[in-house]
């Protein structure tokens, strides 16, 4: 038997393949503009690891994940579960070309919802303040998170492009802060009064203003760059002392977004996961070690892989096959 997970990133959608007993057969991912432009073929590139007809079970993220509240088949799902694909950073449609290749596949799949104000898991307070806390893929990293610690009341931060952090409490998912409402990533960030006029005065749109926002802004690299992470990196690494404030800057956000979540835990804190691009690096700079300063060592950190969203993808696709009908709070309807 083989579970697959699928993690719609923003730099490109990565699967995972796992066998009944959690162990990783492999993981890969496809560039979002060779998907689209038909180069690479998201169930051809799945048939070359394994047999499809020995899959069982595929959970999917995509996009926003707003037009669901709970786990639902693939085929059971309008609209491909969002409200609107506008407003939520670079749109190359390489993720919708593999949903509808995933879409017109015979591999039976499930969809994983966003935490939205729909949410039935998270605190009414998150729904009734934010429309919008996080994409799927927060969900199934957070459900790789609980396996790999077990622990129970903790809050995951996934710093990469974007950096939302999520509150689990008592197992489920209680709290989550997105990428344009608090910290900052290495591209996108939260809007501030300087974009808020821009945006009123019609010099840039709020989405320009949004994928723009993060670190890339401080560090002064053009947003039209390729390859705006692994510029500012060696920047950093080079020493330039814009990149240093960048990075610096980015941390401190990640610090407060953790230290907000904490205050509204009623339960004590048992640590911190890390994950993303960033949030699992250990060179130029070690996050965990940064982020450590601001806590004075009040919190134990682990750190899990940079591919947790297709993990715990993989992992809810297995366990909701083998019976399970809640995910971290979120209600699993199959039929």
């Amino acid at each position: 038997m083989v579970f697959i997970g699928m993690d719609h990133g923003t730099t490109g959608i990565s699967f995972c393949l796992m066998d009944d007993d959690e162990n990783i057969l492999d993981i890969f991912k496809i560039d979002r503009e060779d998907s689209k432009s038909g180069k690479v073929s998201a169930v051809e590139e799945l048939s070359k690891r394994c047999d499809l007809d020995s899959v069982k079970l595929m959970a999917i993220t995509y996009a926003m994940g707003d037009g669901i509240s709970k786990i639902l088949p693939t085929d059971k799902v309008k609209d491909r579960g969002i409200l609107s694909i506008n407003g939520a950073g670079k749109v190359t449609g390489g993720g919708t070309s593999v949903f509808s290749e995933l879409e017109n596949s015979n591999i039976p799949s499930i969809m994983i919802p966003g935490l939205h104000k729909h949410s039935t898991s998270l605190n009414d307070l998150f729904n009734a303040a934010y429309s919008h806390q996080a994409s799927p893929e927060k969900v199934s990293i957070s459900y790789n998170a609980i396996k790999e610690t077990n622990w129970k009341n903790f809050i995951v931060a996934d710093i990469s492009s974007n950096s939302v952090d999520i509150l689990i409490e008592d197992s489920k998912i209680k709290g989550a802060i997105d990428a344009c409402l608090g910290a900052m990533g290495i591209v996108h960030g939260p809007i501030d009064l300087e974009m808020i006029r821009d945006i009123d005065e019609g010099k840039r749109t709020a989405n320009e203003c949004f994928s723009h926002a993060g670190a890339i802004k401080i560090a002064g690299i053009d947003g039209k760059v390729a390859n705006m992470k692994d510029q500012l990196l060696e920047n950093y690494k080079n020493g330039d002392e814009k990149a240093k404030l960048a990075i610096d800057t980015l941390i401190m956000t990640v610090a407060m977004e953790i230290a907000g979540l904490d205050v509204v835990c009623e339960n004590e804190i048992e640590g911190i996961i890390l994950t993303g691009s960033v949030g699992s690096a250990t060179e130029p700079f070690n996050f965990q070690d940064e982020i450590n300063k601001y806590f004075k060592n009040k919190y134990e950190l682990k750190v899990i892989s940079k591919e947790s969203g297709a993990i715990g993808a993989a992992q809810i696709a297995r366990d909701v096959y083998n019976g399970k009908k809640n995910i971290l709070g979120i209600e699993v309807v199959l039929s």
